[in-house]
């Protein structure tokens, strides 16, 4: 009842012509728009000082909590890992490998086939990036190569999490074995915003796919690739590397 009594009396003040209602109206209209007076150089001072006090407290939050418990989950890790943002999302009996001077956002999600009979492997070699909301899901094995870059939202998926048939399916059966496979990515390889890669896939070296591209089959090396399903659209050469490095 109290709640269709507010959403009446919002109604009445919104649409009465009663001089009291406008004028209620039109005051409650000005409290939300009130803002606390404050000279230019105190915003900027209190900005700066809340930017330090963040940096410092997800510097310290890195440094003591998220990369120890980030480390003990892992099978292998190498020098100079950079968790940044939080604390990564784990499920499933995967093992993961991490290499040297890898950056890895907290946001991101790693898990593993639990149905498996084998421990699904995500391996990482050195110098990788893996950015904001990136899922891997590890059906056998992942993969990725020297110096591979990916970017915000990507998906690898190495196993769908539900079969074909929809009748296992609404019996919350598990996929089938031929619904899953590997996915290679080798060195310098870069995904760009929002890519998905499907299990069986391998990409070669150098390669890069376009924003939100959906990659369903094997891509040769040093080439650009784009679209739903993802084509090979242009060759690249050795200026277009150095240009890509030179950009970054």
């Amino acid at each position: 009842m109290k709640a269709i009594s507010l959403n009446q009396t919002k109604h009445w003040l919104k649409t009465s012509e009663h001089p009291f209602a406008k004028f209620v109206f039109a005051q409650l209209k000005s409290m939300l728009k009130f803002e606390l007076p404050a000279p230019k150089f105190m915003l900027r001072s209190a900005y700066f000082v809340y930017q330090i006090l963040t940096t410092l407290l997800t510097t310290m939050s890195r440094i003591l909590l998220w990369t120890p418990l980030f480390k003990g989950r892992l099978e292998k890790v190498g020098k100079n890992l950079n968790l940044y943002g939080g604390l990564p999302y784990i499920s499933g009996p995967v093992r993961i490998i991490i290499n040297d001077d890898c950056r890895v956002s907290g946001q991101s999600t790693f898990t593993g086939r639990s149905c498996a009979t084998v421990a699904p492997v995500l391996t990482l070699g050195n110098n990788i990036d893996i950015g904001w909301m990136t899922t891997i899901a590890v059906g056998s094995n992942v993969s990725l190569g020297d110096n591979v870059r990916i970017a915000g939202r990507a998906f690898l998926a190495g196993y769908p999490g539900h079969p074909l048939d929809p009748t296992a399916r609404a019996l919350g059966l598990p996929e089938t074995d031929d619904q899953v496979g590997d996915i290679i990515i080798e060195q310098d390889v870069w995904l760009a915003t929002g890519v998905s890669v499907m299990a069986g896939v391998r990409i070669g070296h150098g390669t890069i796919v376009a924003a939100g591209s959906v990659v369903t089959h094997d891509l040769p090396a040093m080439v650009l690739a784009g679209g739903v399903p993802a084509r090979v659209i242009r060759t690249l050469t050795t200026s277009d590397k150095s240009d890509a490095v030179e950009e970054k």
